[in-house]
């Protein structure tokens, strides 16, 4: 037993990726292989994925190694050789990586990521490399979907207490600050990743106190420039209490915002605004959250809310209405040899591809073609290297400002039936190349 993150174990795979790797050992199976991650299709009510994840594989790649007690616990399953627990011995990743840096907009089909290494090495990468792209590519894009919403109001990530498990709030806090959210409440998000942090007080501070008045007169004293939670008894009078403290106060309040967490939330932010411009109180924000994704943030917006930011929670660690992506990792080549699959509703396009993206005149994304490599197609290249040699290189070093800078701009090029999140209302054209479709029609033809 260990109190090691168990994602920084290289056990943290599937038993047939180890299984495979010492078959293809006795079997003298050692040629490069080159496997694509990509998601199959896109979840009901999804237009685009924003890509997150990059950094935290490369970090994971450039430290996997297997300790003497993994070695051990293998040993002890009774299914392993010496020479090939020997191999494990001395792992090091030696291979490259190509990716779509972190911040992309990705469609169905597209590689995400691209991984050429000799095979045993790389049939190991494929659990981890899956999951932890595709939790943050899920967060991500969702929390983008809210950033849509929002229309350039402040969002801060509130998941953590009800996504599944800590090490999901801690990589989903940073996935939703690529896409746009301003702060977390995650504290050792803030810490590991350089995310601004926020959190102020609960509604148990004001039953611990007994008096709301009072609480709201406490808390100040202790965090002058705060907000304060309005609605533990009844929301309007909590208001009215506000005020109050304001009046006593004088030059002295300086509290930033009022946070509304319950009721109808668009009736009672245009209520309480009016009573706080009455009093005065033009600079004291609206904040608000209680079970708010992209759909209930665009319908508090469009019904005019006199909102100024929210915290979205439980709907956004969890990717509440789409929990997973159909992501997957799949050999594309082995040495000069392009390889398919059939399999149906699964079904693979062979080769060592790329993906080139189209814009208009108006700088707004208008299509992608997915071709090989050696292809020269219109276009912007998404694919750059980030590894080589299992060396990082300068594109896999990017910061998570350089990340959250990208996503800002990418979802600035979106058509603006995307933007609206009118899902199916204009599917994004993703063409594959002809010589791409003429290679994977002769494969087919012999398999």
């Amino acid at each position: 037993m260990t109190d090691a993150p168990p994602t920084a174990s290289a056990l943290v795979v599937d038993l047939y990726e180890l299984t495979m790797m010492q078959a293809y050992q006795l079997g003298g199976i050692d040629g490069r292989a080159t496997f694509d991650l990509f998601v199959r299709r896109l979840p009901v009510g999804r237009d685009f994925l924003l890509v997150a994840g990059l950094a935290t594989v490369l970090d994971r790649l450039e430290k996997l190694r297997f300790t003497a007690a993994d070695l051990e616990y293998l040993a002890s399953l009774g299914q392993f050789r010496d020479e090939f627990l020997q191999r494990l011995e001395g792992f090091r990743f030696s291979g490259d990586v190509v990716a779509m840096p972190e911040g992309s907009i990705a469609f169905a089909g597209e590689p995400i990521l691209r991984v050429t290494a000799p095979i045993i090495e790389a049939q190991l990468l494929e659990t981890v490399i899956m999951n932890l792209v595709h939790l943050q590519t899920l967060v991500a894009s969702k929390a983008a979907r809210v950033v849509l919403a929002a229309d350039g109001r402040e969002l801060v990530d509130f998941g953590l207490r009800r996504t599944h498990g800590t090490e999901s709030g801690l990589y989903g806090a940073r996935a939703s600050h690529i896409a746009g959210f301003v702060a977390t409440s995650n504290v050792e998000a803030g810490k590991r990743f350089g995310i601004p942090v926020t959190g102020t007080m609960a509604h148990s501070y004001v039953q611990a106190l007994g008096d709301e008045a009072a609480a709201f007169r406490s808390f100040t004293e202790a965090y002058p420039d705060t907000v304060l939670l309005v609605d533990t008894y009844d929301t309007l009078r909590g208001v009215d209490r506000v005020i109050g403290l304001a009046a006593s106060l004088g030059d002295q309040f300086r509290v930033r915002a009022i946070r509304l967490d319950s009721g109808d939330l668009g009736q009672l932010a245009s209520e309480a605004r009016r009573r706080l411009d009455a009093a005065g109180l033009e600079r004291v924000q609206i904040f608000a959250s209680g079970n708010l994704d992209e759909v209930g943030v665009k319908k508090l917006i469009g019904n005019g809310a006199p909102i100024d930011g929210f915290g979205i929670g439980t709907r956004l660690g969890t990717s509440q209405d789409a929990p997973n992506l159909d992501i997957v990792y799949k050999l594309a080549q082995l040495d000069d040899r392009p390889l398919l699959k059939l399999s149906t509703d699964k079904a693979t396009l062979p080769g060592i591809k790329q993906v080139w993206r189209r814009e208009d005149a108006d700088g707004v994304v208008a299509g992608d073609t997915l071709g090989l490599t050696d292809e020269d197609l219109p276009g912007r290249p998404l694919l750059v290297p980030v590894m080589e040699r299992g060396a990082r290189l300068a594109g896999g070093a990017e910061g998570i400002e350089t990340a959250r800078a990208r996503a800002a701009s990418e979802l600035r090029k979106l058509p603006r039936a995307m933007r609206r999140l009118d899902a199916g209302i204009e599917a994004y054209p993703v063409a594959v190349s002809d010589r791409l479709q003429t290679l994977r029609d002769e494969l087919a033809s012999r398999a």
